[in-house]
């Protein structure tokens, strides 16, 4: 699958698939399996707040410049994205900057403990993590552990 270009289908009168869609889509292919998923859905969000915390304790500028750039990328994925990642690294920052410390021992443990979890669950899926084909997905998982929790709510975006 070519998650650069949009798929057009139009002798069947499909609407052209966005591109945010191919690209989790594709990224869900190898997240089948239930525990695997789970596993997504709390360790994707520990290496966001883990990494952020190992930026913001580097510097917290160099941590708002990487949340800014993440943001660019959603944004140009769509709107809905960039607004629901948005929310979600609001919290992030409330939650690290609320710590009054510098708590890289922490950060480093979790972000250590997560992966750890992530590659047990594609152990189980048997399936390779999609970063390894493409950096991208560092930035789809988050969007794809949101989808998983929105569509529990009985929320679609």
């Amino acid at each position: 699958m070519n998650v650069n270009d949009p798929v057009h289908d139009h002798a069947l009168g499909d609407a052209p698939e966005r591109r945010i869609d191919a690209l989790i889509a594709h990224y869900a292919q190898s997240h089948q399996n239930a525990t695997n998923e789970a596993l997504h859905c709390v360790c994707v969000p520990l290496i966001m707040y883990s990494l952020v915390g190992l930026i913001h304790a580097l510097h917290p500028v160099a941590a708002l410049v990487f949340l800014s750039a993440s943001m660019v990328y959603y944004l140009r994925l769509s709107q809905r994205a960039a607004v629901l990642m948005l929310l979600w690294s609001s919290v992030l920052w409330m939650a690290i900057t609320s710590l009054h410390a510098q708590q890289v021992l922490i950060y480093t443990s979790v972000f250590v403990l997560a992966w750890i979890g992530q590659f047990i669950g594609h152990k189980l899926e048997g399936k390779k993590p999609s970063f390894f084909e493409d950096l991208q997905y560092l930035w789809i998982g988050p969007l794809f552990v949101a989808q998983v929790l929105l569509r529990r709510f009985g929320w679609r975006w």
